[in-house]
């Protein structure tokens, strides 16, 4: 199955993303100075931020929960396009976005070990592979969004116009990565290190020949097995793209 074409292409920015993820990480592991930045970030944000301020941003938050909103609302915007063309392929879609958040996100938050900005008061904590207990590294929230609403626009992308589609993609990541920061619910490395790990997954779901998957002789013979990504006119690329 050939691969779809992605923007920019080629597989060096794949390779970036994933290269700043480590880095993050191996700098957090080895105690260096990259620490004094997180905590002088969540010091300056508990001293700013007044209670109006506070409370607006934690109902923007809620738009980066992955298994009480975003799954649930993916699965909807599915079923809607499913019917409107007639397959059942933007389920995979679905399906694919899941199944790699939940080997990605869980794991490494299990794996690094890290508290949360906003429970831990040390001046200069021992931040990774460290304290028992902890989730917070990579902000699961900023992973979510980058996911999640790039399912929601690569499915959206035949209906809404293209700039919509781009602000869905990428304005609300920005937001909870914003939101997640100025409310210590992250260290800002935490949300810096789930943008590079987003990317790099929307990249791979994006790159995903879904179209081409093979599906069950009944689905074939019923004609719900049809195209769905490839035969939308916004996403199909231009001649000149490599892959």
């Amino acid at each position: 199955m050939e691969l779809r074409p992605v923007r920019p292409a080629g597989w060096w920015l794949d390779a970036l993303l994933v290269a700043g993820f480590v880095v993050i990480t191996v700098l957090l592991a080895a105690k260096t100075p990259l620490l004094h930045v997180d905590t002088a970030v969540r010091d300056f944000v508990d001293a700013h931020r007044p209670g109006w301020l506070d409370t607006t941003l934690r109902w923007f938050n809620k738009l980066g929960q992955g298994g009480q909103v975003l799954t649930p609302l993916a699965l909807i915007v599915a079923f809607f396009m499913s019917r409107a063309r007639h397959t059942v392929r933007p389920f995979l879609l679905v399906v694919g976005a899941f199944a790699l958040t939940y080997v990605t996100i869980g794991p490494l938050k299990v794996w690094t070990d890290r508290l949360a900005a906003s429970e831990h008061k040390h001046a200069h904590p021992e931040y990774l592979f460290y304290v028992d207990g902890g989730l917070s590294y990579p902000s699961g929230h900023v992973v979510n969004a980058i996911v999640w609403y790039g399912v929601l626009a690569t499915l959206l992308s035949g209906v809404l116009r293209p700039r919509l589609v781009a602000a869905i993609r990428y304005t609300i990541p920005l937001v909870l990565l914003f939101t997640t920061t100025y409310l210590s619910f992250h260290w800002i490395t935490d949300g810096l290190a789930a943008l590079l790990l987003g990317l790099f997954l929307d990249r791979l779901l994006r790159r995903t020949p879904w179209d081409a998957i093979p599906l069950g002789g009944r689905l074939i013979r019923s004609g719900w097995a049809g195209p769905f990504y490839d035969a939308e006119p916004a996403t199909q690329a231009p001649a000149r793209m490599t892959r």
